[in-house]
């Protein structure tokens, strides 16, 4: 199994690297090694698809690849051309493809005419656009003397004398729960197979390894037959939303137990011994969870580090308010890059408490990077001034009139002042990004300034809601630095922007947003699969189930709520935001570090239209409110 780092875009890159562990295996005296899906082009490519000149490149380093299979087998996954037929988009119809190679020459499966079998379906939580780029064999003219499940055929290749049937099944259907197909397929023709193969290109998300985990066991057990799932690590991007991909290969034998597994977020060959017919060899490994806060945090750490060399930037500044936020991302940032590369800037005012400043300083302290003060309250100042006092001509009339800049106009000059001016010159001078530490609270409902504290290079902790963002800071003090790194007292100290009187937390005052609450209705209207709305939400409430339905402590809204017209309010207030201002902030907000399967980007979807209440909310609001 090789789990290999996929360039995306570089053919040339990952061929190198292909040939490379092909003589690493060699000397390991392996008669078959297997590749990634798509290990050749890379998956997510956008438009890179639509260039013809890449897709030539691609077969010529498939056709490489096949031509060094001499004394070994090799599976490798790489973009199928059909340069006869055109696909969904008018151009070149192009299938997600695997190549079977052995002794030089391509290994025909027994269902198809093409000299390559053809992965199905594409990951639901990457772009949708991505299917558009490759065609599903289910759509392919039978004339054509394709079987629409050429993705699950036979192929047969022979080591030592002896044969080695081979299944080759398709890269997503695992945790898509299609089981029925696969079995289906492999019966109905009678197939004795010795080995099923799964190659992928899956990007890490929370709880990923263990769905699939479930059904390849379940797949296995129901088949007798081993498999072999052989996954990349790297990372790919979307343009908006930027994945990394874990690896997790792992070998089950005939029992669905795991007997063998490459390390997540690592290159690695890993070789076993397996008679025709046979089982694949081990003891069977205790689960490994991904779930947890643990496996985020390892995600974020690689996928940081690796974005960070992808784009070139080797000097990091963060703007450290003393909040929960910037902390953790100065302690990520601060396990990637030379402390001498890190520099976190305290950016105060009049409105900042002594109680933030210290504690900024106490972590800049403890991470030992380096470390400055610039306040704002002169420029800020003089701004307010120059809006507020610099008259506005009416060129119809000859009338004149001065800005008003309220309370909330000024809250919003401070978080401009400090981002677009502040960071953005110390990065340029320090030869370096500067960082977005908002999270997927803030995000969702746009609680951030355009221009502001959303700018930035990455958006590391947007993928992360706020009770995560707790967890993840407990973590990196028990597990990571095993110190209280992060002072506990900025993990108990209220969320605060504070940028006004009303944001003191000195007194107890800080964000408008309820955590306990709030994250799990925003989480509700995000990353539930049917996607749920203010009327799913009310109907919840009024049949005293919400807390249920959304994952939150019970009792809690009634506690935040002292009736519907209360709660009714609230709702509208954030539904109103959620799709409102808050998806044009997060069009133009730096791109997601992904850890779930509803990452803000190109995933999602997202577009600018009216807010929308359904006439079904509308109807339950009306009698709601009437008997109340």
């Amino acid at each position: 199994m090789a789990q290999m780092e996929v360039i995306p875009g570089r053919p040339d890159l990952n061929y190198r690297k292909m040939m490379d562990m092909m003589d690493q295996a060699r000397a390991k005296g392996a008669r078959l090694v297997i590749f990634p899906a798509l290990s050749i082009p890379g998956y997510l490519l956008g438009d890179i698809w639509e260039q013809q000149a890449f897709l030539r490149d691609c077969e010529h380093f498939g056709r490489q690849i096949v031509a060094a299979s001499q004394g070994i087998g090799v599976i490798f996954g790489n973009v199928g051309v059909d340069w006869d037929q055109t696909g969904y988009d008018g151009r070149v119809r192009r299938y997600n493809a695997i190549f079977i190679a052995q002794n030089g020459s391509l290994c025909r499966g027994d269902n198809s005419s093409y000299p390559f079998q053809i992965l199905e379906w594409s990951p639901p939580y990457v772009p949708p656009n991505l299917t558009h780029y490759f065609y599903s064999s289910r759509n392919i003219d039978p004339g054509m003397g394709i079987a629409c499940d050429a993705w699950a055929g036979r192929v047969d290749i022979e080591i030592d004398g002896d044969k080695l049937r081979l299944a080759c099944i398709l890269s997503t259907a695992g945790w898509d729960g299609e089981l029925t197909p696969v079995l289906t397929s492999l019966s109905s023709r009678g197939d004795s197979v010795d080995l099923l193969v799964n190659i992928a290109a899956s990007p890490y998300t929370r709880g990923e390894n263990n769905q699939r985990l479930g059904f390849f066991s379940r797949l296995v057990a129901a088949t007798g037959v081993p498999l072999a799932f052989v996954n990349n690590v790297g990372i790919q991007n979307s343009g908006k939303t930027v994945y990394t991909f874990d690896g997790c290969s792992a070998l089950y034998n005939k029992s669905g137990a795991v007997v063998g597994r490459c390390s997540p977020f690592s290159e690695e060959l890993k070789t076993v011994t397996m008679a025709p017919g046979g089982d694949l060899p081990g003891k069977p490994l205790a689960h490994r969870d991904d779930s947890g806060i643990d496996s985020t945090y390892s995600s974020l750490h690689y996928g940081i580090r690796k974005f960070l060399s992808a784009i070139g930037i080797e000097r990091v500044v963060i703007g450290l308010s003393g909040g929960i936020d910037s902390a953790i991302s100065a302690c990520l940032y601060n396990q990637v890059l030379d402390p001498q590369q890190l520099l976190l800037v305290n950016m105060p005012s009049v409105y900042s408490s002594q109680t933030t400043r210290d504690l900024s300083a106490r972590l800049a302290q403890n991470l030992g990077c380096l470390y400055t003060i610039m306040p704002i309250q002169k420029v800020f100042t003089d701004t307010v001034g120059q809006i507020g006092e610099t008259p506005v001509r009416n060129l119809k009339d000859g009338s004149r009139f001065n800005l008003k800049v309220s309370s909330f106009v000024q809250e919003s000059i401070q978080a401009r002042d400090r981002s677009a001016r502040i960071l953005a010159g110390v990065a340029a001078a320090f030869r370096g990004g500067f960082t977005c530490n908002t999270n997927k609270s803030e995000l969702t409902v746009g609680y951030g300034t355009l221009y502001g504290d959303l700018a930035g290079f990455l958006a590391a902790l947007a993928d992360l809601w706020k009770h995560q963002i707790y967890q993840l800071a407990w973590y990196l003090n028990e597990n990571v630095y095993c110190r209280e790194m992060i002072p506990p007292e900025i993990i108990t100290l209220v969320p605060s922007a504070e940028l006004s009187p009303g944001q003191d937390v000195e007194q107890g005052k800080g964000d408008p947003l309820v955590y306990p609450y709030h994250d799990y209705l925003f989480s509700a209207f995000v990353e539930q699969g049917d996607r749920t709305t203010p009327e799913e939400i009310l109907t919840w409430y009024l049949a005293d189930c919400l807390e249920e339905k959304i994952g939150c402590r019970e009792g809690l809204v009634r506690e935040l709520f002292p009736g519907p017209r209360e709660f009714i309010a609230d709702l509208e207030r954030w539904w109103r935001l959620y799709r409102g201002m808050g998806v044009a902030k997060r069009i133009q907000a730096p791109p997601v570090l992904a850890v779930s399967k509803r990452a803000y980007g190109l995933a999602l979807g997202e577009v600018q239209n009216p807010v929308h209440f359904t006439a079904g909310y509308r109807l339950l609001k009306e009698k709601t409110i009437h008997h109340s």
